[in-house]
């Protein structure tokens, strides 16, 4: 592996749908290998897909993930990207790209990495009526556990015995 792209996805102001985001803000507190690029990509699902264009062996996405478990729960998806269907240009929305439609533009506009991983996060709140913004107690408890499932991945991925250097990116 030369390259691994490590993009945390999520808006802010959606309470856990910040979860990606706050996981990558907590990624340079850590050592990680020099062949890694941390991006903060937030809400700019358009950037990520052209991201993912680039040459990239492996990218790890980091999202709020709703499958129906109790919030805070973690998962490790690696997706079957044949299964990702063709891209109905005319339902993209900029608001709405989550993991599957940022695949689907990423396809369409030449291609992702060989490898390509989802570390989501159960949301328990994506919504605060009274504006409140942040994670909630269940899903902030679950970022440092998914900084050890990257670090985890990660030496798989590259083979390592320990992380050496880091490379950290905000766009």
């Amino acid at each position: 592996m030369n390259r691994i792209l490590i993009a945390g996805m999520g808006n802010i102001f959606l309470g856990d749908d910040a979860f990606g985001v706050e996981v990558v803000r907590e990624l340079p507190h850590h050592t990680l290998p020099s062949e890694v690029r941390v991006v903060d990509f937030g809400i700019r699902g358009y950037d990520l897909a052209y991201a993912l264009g680039d040459d990239y062996d492996a990218a790890i996405l980091v999202d709020a993930t709703p499958r129906g478990e109790d919030p805070g729960t973690l998962y490790l998806i690696e997706p079957d990207l044949s299964e990702l269907g063709r891209l109905d240009h005319a339902s993209v929305d900029a608001h709405s790209l989550g993991p599957v439609r940022v695949l689907q533009m990423a396809e369409a506009l030449g291609g992702h990495p060989p490898r390509l991983y989802l570390i989501g996060c159960e949301p328990g709140e994506l919504n605060s009526a009274d504006g409140h913004t942040g994670l909630s107690e269940a899903v902030a408890a679950a970022v440092p556990k998914a900084v050890e499932m990257i670090e985890a991945l990660l030496k798989d991925l590259l083979h390592l015995e320990t992380p050496v250097a880091a490379c950290v990116v905000r766009a």
